[in-house]
């Protein structure tokens, strides 16, 4: 990965976005790709849009969801401690003892989420179920007039951003969900540009959106799809890795950081656009995994394929490794090859291509 490519993930994870507060990471997404893009543009819900060649008559819109899960402050106590609950898909098992920071107003106002230590635990208390409404967030201050001072109801909370490279290959961060979608659909978009430099004209429009609210509800992809109706769309997320202990490649498939991503079969996918996407990998040696998704999935794809009268979708899974905690990991090879695969089999695309299934 070069430097440049390389600095556009590093800012997109060290930018706090939880859900319904992405406007920051969408101003690092417009500084990137904007002079690479023909036009772009911000939606009144917040997703950011980016086109390249506008005059095609294929629409092919790219979703990467910039947003990231997080927790909001719900009470602040006389001592000072702060209360919170969660924004997306929190679990309460990892939460106790991180490091977090609050997104206030005036900026980031750093804390410790506090929990009973075993020490002081009866017997009936070891072992329980974690549960968020028993955890806090400690700042450091003297009672509760002192906090409110530095934090507000409402403000937004992330697990302290940062990111911490493993081996010659791998990052590990928070929020790998789903910045590195983000990161490889705006790629995408500067390959396919630079491919087309040379040409008169080419059939496909490209929209790479950055949507916002995926983790809950898809709510970005869904808005940004009727607005762009496009004909074709390819939604990036992350997928769950098996090459580790805490997974089982039986139940979800052999998944394995740096052998590409995943390009799933199933209900939620147009049968011949996979078969175009996987044609390319093989004619461009690029590395993909087969993978499986039998009913809709939990991802922007399912919003895209639903839009007005549907649209022709597939799906692209970063393998990651520990989904939804504050260390997920990735292999930077999966996000280039993932770019790639995606820049040919658009620019390979035509008006006269079809995806209606035979």
């Amino acid at each position: 990965m070069n430097k440049q490519s390389r600095k556009f993930l590093y800012d997109l994870l060290l930018t706090p976005s939880p859900s319904g507060f992405e406007a920051p990471i969408q101003r690092v997404v417009k500084s990137y790709i904007n002079k690479y893009a023909d036009n772009v543009r911000l939606d009144v819900h917040g997703n950011f849009i980016a086109c390249a060649n506008p005059k095609g008559t294929v629409r092919v819109m790219l979703a990467g969801h910039c947003d990231q899960i997080g927790m909001m402050i719900t009470h602040i106590d006389d001592r000072g401690f702060i209360y919170f609950n969660q924004i997306g898909g929190i679990d309460p098992s990892v939460v106790p003892g991180s490091y977090v920071q609050i997104h206030t107003a005036r900026g980031v106002v750093e804390g410790v989420i506090g929990y009973k230590p075993v020490h002081l635990m009866t017997a009936e208390e070891r072992g329980k179920k974690t549960e968020l409404k028993k955890l806090w967030i400690d700042i450091g201050v003297a009672d509760g007039k002192e906090a409110n001072k530095y934090v507000s109801i409402g403000d937004p909370v992330t697990y302290k951003l940062g990111v911490q490279e493993l081996g010659e290959n791998r990052i590990g961060a928070p929020a790998c969900d789903d910045k590195v979608g983000v990161f490889v659909v705006m790629e995408s978009l500067r390959m396919f540009s630079e491919m087309i430099s040379k040409r008169r004209r080419h059939d496909v429009a490209l929209y790479a959106v950055s949507t916002v609210q995926e983790e809950i509800g898809q709510r970005g992809a869904r808005t940004s799809c009727f607005g762009l109706d496009p004909h074709i769309g390819i939604a990036v997320d992350v997928s769950h890795a098996s090459d580790n202990p805490g997974a089982e490649a039986r139940e979800i498939g052999s998944v394995k950081l740096g052998s590409g991503p995943t390009v799933p079969r199933g209900a939620n996918f147009n049968h011949l656009l996979v078969k175009h996407i996987t044609e390319t990998a093989k004619n461009k040696r690029i590395k993909y995994q087969p993978h499986f998704a039998p009913n809709g999935t939990g991802t922007d794809a399912n919003a895209i394929q639903i839009s007005r009268s549907g649209v022709a979708t597939a799906l692209l899974g970063i393998p990651n490794r520990y989904m939804h905690t504050q260390v997920e990991l990735v292999d930077l090879r999966d996000l280039e090859y993932a770019a790639r695969l995606i820049a040919f089999s658009v620019f390979d695309l035509s008006a006269h291509k079809r995806f209606i299934p035979s």
